[in-house]
């Protein structure tokens, strides 16, 4: 049998959307009857009690979207991995694997610093006193020094003579501005001024060979319009270069006209060095 105030309990329940304590006092029943008579009759949002973790599961879930696994998103919502699970089953595994790489990737290097952070601000500090003494103990070259040291330099980077090509010129090509200054110095001290030295730029087609010019002139300190035609090497878009963007500046080659009795001397320069070992 229905009870005559059924209909206007569910009313309250549905359209006024009361709680079961405000039915009772408007209706006057009991506890047990009203949960009789609203079976099956959810109740309405607002008298839910709030979930501590309702925050975190839907995380959860949107950690699940990217592609992260039970076990990452249990570990960074600090929870059961049980748990992790329960929230996500439902959704489907879709793993991304770049993103997944590059979250592995981040993750080994929080850990890597984590644990050799500290000991490498000590090695780095070691090896910047290290170079700090070597640096005070060259002091200021002496002539003997800078042609022992430029001539082992043109031996080991510059242009020699072949049996199937003859090279008496001095030639020169370095990228580093530090070589290409001890080079010029070093033909200095060999008697040479060097106005009557030419240069020029070699570097990829790509790059701004006019603003790596300038750079150079202002590096070897000339006018850039003393620098001759810059040499483009030809571009290979398979070739994976890391000499790029706006650090790069390509190479700097220097010639010395008229060197061969030069030429001739850095090799007598070096077959002493050669032979002062051998002695050794």
């Amino acid at each position: 049998m229905t009870h005559p105030l059924a209909a206007e309990a569910r009313r309250l329940r549905t359209e006024e959307e009361l709680s079961t304590r405000q039915i009772r006092e408007r209706l006057g029943i009991g506890r047990e009857l009203l949960q009789e008579i609203l079976r099956g009759i959810p109740p309405p949002d607002w008298t839910r009690r709030p979930n501590a973790k309702d925050d975190l599961r839907a995380r959860a879930v949107e950690l699940r979207g990217q592609g992260r696994s039970v076990n990452a998103i249990a570990d960074e919502l600090g929870v059961s991995k049980s748990t992790a699970y329960l929230w996500v089953r439902h959704l489907p595994f879709d793993k991304d694997p770049e993103a997944e790489r590059a979250r592995r990737q981040a993750h080994a290097k929080v850990m890597t610093d984590a644990r050799w952070g500290g000991y490498r601000v000590a090695r780095d500090e070691l090896e910047t006193g290290i170079r700090d003494k070597a640096a005070q103990w060259v002091g200021r070259l002496k002539e003997r020094e800078l042609v022992l040291a430029g001539a082992v330099l043109y031996w080991s980077e510059g242009a020699k003579s072949k049996p199937w090509r003859q090279q008496h010129q001095l030639d020169f090509t370095n990228s580093d501005p530090g070589l290409v200054e001890l080079f010029i110095r070093f033909v200095e001290a060999l008697g040479v001024d060097r106005r009557r030295l030419t240069y020029r730029v070699s570097i990829h087609e790509s790059a701004d060979a006019l603003a790596a010019s300038r750079w150079w002139a202002d590096r070897i300190g000339v006018d850039v319009g003393e620098m001759r035609r810059p040499t483009l090497k030809r571009h290979k878009p398979v070739t994976n270069r890391h000499n790029t963007g706006d650090g790069y500046h390509g190479c700097l080659v220097v010639k010395v006209p008229r060197s061969r009795r030069l030429y001739v001397r850095i090799e007598g320069l070096m077959a002493g060095v050669f032979a002062d070992l051998a002695r050794k």
